[in-house]
């Protein structure tokens, strides 16, 4: 393994050289490739957050040079390329996504990069300074150097308000006291233009409509100083209108719970708590809807309130469109106090919809087959917001191969109705006021579930939850459910599968406990919504616990273990966290990370993690180069019994690890190449794995790990994926390191997978 190491080093040391010497030999003889500047700040006093000053400095250099990536230039070579006269078509398709045209040192004008610096150096109070230029040539390359030399900068030695109409001096003075400007301070005309915005947030939040932050000035006044020190005065500008200087409150507030644009016809209107609600009564309940609107009659006007009751009502998910307007009411304008008539235009989506989902499945047990789920919804069902999420599942899967297993099949029956109700549900009044940025949601769900396994078993599964959602901010989501209940009953049961039980207790003990009672709870920071930002982190952490509340009435059976209504119920608390970051740089490319962790402890009545809450690795979703549930736990490998390929592969330990480079090809069609690692363990060796499956400091060694290409068409967020994937370490085998591309797994699925 040493020995191939070096030889891929070497290679890859060999092929930069290589790409390297093939742009320089493209370099016209009388030209050099210009591969940027450098600043260098000299002064004779210390200069406060240096570091920024010479980034503001390096980003005002002009030209940019050509990008570079670990030590090539693929923009550059891709460009010299596509001027042969057969470039080819892998060059032409990669110069149309990265080709850059050669930046010279016959492009580069140092005097008026020089003016830029200057100028930049001014903005921040270093008037006069000196600023020169040279260049560090080599053979075919040259870089710039700029050397500033910074003079003494001016300071703030006051800073006040000038005479001002009332009412609204009052107002700036009272914000420019709580102002960051402070004596002392460098002159900088970007704080100037911070605090310009701040002071105008400020008054539109307290009521001046009208009001532009460009109808601010600062003069500096340096008359009074022999020193470099200045008196800062803040002004309005000349012939400011009168309607931007006095503050506007609302007289007036119409929502029009189910606008249509074509037909605005009011057919009836409701007063309910100092608001006209228009064309509600039959659609919408204002009682319902009030809560979600901050704004009231007789407040001033505020753009923040504005956008806080937009939002929540966006939240309810019966609309498509919120559109707050308002109206000026000249009739009722005073020399201090003008009016303003709110609009609250509702737009409503489709009341009913249904939804349908065909999928084929695959999995390692060589069952495969087709499954089919119809979704109805409802969005207002008791015209109150509430949304109605019914879904019917069916599924068949068959087994494949020639084995004495072959055609067996699974059928799977499914039921789920969930009822969303857009307010708080509790037994004593809760106060929404409390919940600014959003007013949390009550969630419902009721589901049963019918599996049937020929040769094996009958599985009949019900489920119930109840709980709340909400967002503390725009980042920031909890979920607390409360009450969550599953209960699993098999029937049916064949002897062949009665064997099986008896060979692996652990799985007999996971399928004996039929009552699971618990609360869950779930933290997501969600910063992928800062779709522009370079580096987006997210992170979900979720806590499970079973058990607790009931063991208070349970009573002990003959086994020794914990019953609640005749059901022996599970104890276990469990906890994972998903964690991710993207890096966005070029046109559409990411590098996307995945790091998850997660861990089941069985307690108390329970001596493993029941069945359904253990976890499982492989598939679309996790590790791609492994058929889904078909990874682990631990180096264990059940090709050899066939009996346990009836069964996924459990743990109650996961970890997996992701990354990807996702770009664009053309269109819609996006590209990826991706490589993962992961697996599942026991923390109790189960007897029938041979302690293979048991947790160990060596799990880095047992880490199933593929890479693989992936294919995506991307249409306006809706995301259709296929990845194809091949092992190149399986902890099942004895081969280590080994990439074989004829065990490549296909794997479809929606929406990206981290």
């Amino acid at each position: 393994m040493k020995k191939n190491s070096n030889i891929t080093i070497i290679g890859l040391i060999a092929f930069l050289m290589l790409q390297s010497c093939a742009v320089k030999k493209y370099i016209p003889e009388d030209e050099r490739l210009y591969t940027g500047a450098s600043v260098e700040i000299k002064s004779d006093s210390i200069i406060e957050n240096k570091d920024n000053l010479e980034t503001v400095l390096e980003e005002a250099l002009r030209p940019k040079p050509n990008s570079k990536f670990l030590g090539m230039r693929p923009g550059l070579h891709f460009y010299y390329k596509m001027q042969q006269e057969n470039p080819g078509f892998i060059n032409r398709f990669f110069y149309k996504r990265m080709g850059e045209e050669p930046v010279y040192q016959s492009d580069v004008k140092p005097f008026e990069v020089e003016e830029i610096l200057r100028n930049r150096m001014e903005n921040r109070g270093f008037f006069y300074s000196e600023i020169s230029s040279q260049f560090d040539e080599k053979e075919k390359e040259a870089s710039g150097i700029y050397t500033v030399k910074a003079s003494v900068p001016y300071t703030i030695a006051s800073y006040t308000v000038d005479s001002l109409p009332q009412p609204v001096y009052s107002e700036i003075k009272k914000s420019v006291e709580q102002t960051k400007l402070k004596k002392g301070m460098r002159f900088d005309l970007s704080n100037m233009k911070l605090e310009r915005e701040r002071i105008d947030r400020e008054l539109k939040n307290n009521g001046y409509y009208n009001f532009n932050s460009s109808f601010l000035i600062f003069e500096a006044d340096t008359n009074q100083y022999k020193k470099k020190q200045f008196d800062l005065f803040l002004r309005l500008k000349n012939e400011v209108p009168t309607k931007a200087i006095i503050p506007y409150k609302i007289s007036k507030i119409n929502v029009y719970a189910k606008y249509n644009s074509q037909d605005s016809t009011v057919t009836d209107v409701t007063r309910f708590n100092e608001k006209n609600y228009i064309n509600s009564a039959n659609y919408f309940k204002p009682k319902h809807l009030d809560p979600f609107i901050i704004l009231e009659e007789g407040q001033l006007y505020s753009p923040e309130d504005s956008r806080n009751t937009s939002r929540r009502l966006s939240t309810i998910g019966a609309y498509k469109f919120v559109n707050i307007q308002y109206k000026e009411k000249d009739s009722l304008q005073t020399d201090s106090l003008a009016f303003l008539e709110a609009n609250i235009y509702l737009s409503p989506l489709n009341k009913r919809a249904i939804r349908a989902e065909l999928q084929a499945v695959t999995k390692s047990n060589s069952f495969a087959g087709p499954g089919l789920a119809v979704t109805y919804s409802n969005r207002n069902l008791f015209n109150g917001g509430e949304t109605l999420n019914t879904t019917a599942r069916v599924g068949y899967e068959v087994q494949l191969g020639s084995g004495s297993n072959s055609g067996n099949t699974s059928i799977d029956l499914g039921l789920k109705s969930e009822l969303i109700f857009p307010r708080v549900i509790f037994p004593i009044k809760i106060d929404t006021d409390f919940f600014e940025y959003d007013i949390p949601k009550t969630k419902t769900s009721l589901g049963i579930n019918y599996l049937s396994r020929s040769k094996l078993y009958t599985l009949l599964s019900g489920t119930a939850q109840f709980g709340y959602i909400w967002q503390v901010n725009r980042y920031v989501t909890h979920e607390i459910i409360p009450i969550s209940i599953n209960y699993t009953k098999p029937s049916n049961t064949t002897p062949e599968f009665e064997e099986i039980l008896d060979e692996n207790p652990f799985l007999k003990r996971s399928f004996d406990q039929q009552f699971i009672s618990g609360l869950n709870y779930s933290f997501t920071y969600n910063g992928m919504v800062d779709v522009s930002k370079k580096n987006q982190f997210f992170l979900n952490a979720t806590v499970d616990i079973a058990g607790n509340s009931i063991s208070l009435f349970g009573k002990e059976n003959e086994m020794g273990k914990k019953e609640f209504l005749g059901l022996e119920y599970a104890q276990f608390a469990k906890f994972d966290a998903d964690f991710r970051y993207h890096f966005n740089f070029g046109k559409e490319q990411v590098i996307a990370t995945r790091l998850f962790g997660g861990y089941g402890y069985a307690y108390g009545n329970s001596d493993i993690v029941p069945y359904v809450k253990q976890y499982f690795s492989g598939g679309p979703y996790s590790v791609r180069a492994f058929r889904i549930r078909s990874l682990g736990p631990g180096t264990y490998n059940d090709a050899d019994n066939p009996n346990n390929n009836y069964f996924d592969q459990t743990g109650n330990i996961r970890l997996e690890a992701n990354i990807e480079y996702r770009f664009p090809i053309v269109s819609f069609f996006k590209g990826a190449v991706f490589a993962d690692a992961g697996n599942i363990w026991n923390s109790k060796a189960n007897p029938a794995y041979e302690g293979n499956d048991k947790f160990t400091s060596n799990f880095i060694k047992e880490l199933g790990m593929g890479a693989g290409v992936g294919l995506r068409v991307d249409i306006q967020g809706f995301v259709l994926r296929f990845d194809f994937a091949a092992p190149f370490h399986d902890p099942a085998t004895e081969k280590g390191f080994n990439f074989d591309v004829t065990e490549t797994v296909f794997n479809f699925g929606i929406g990206y997978p981290f």
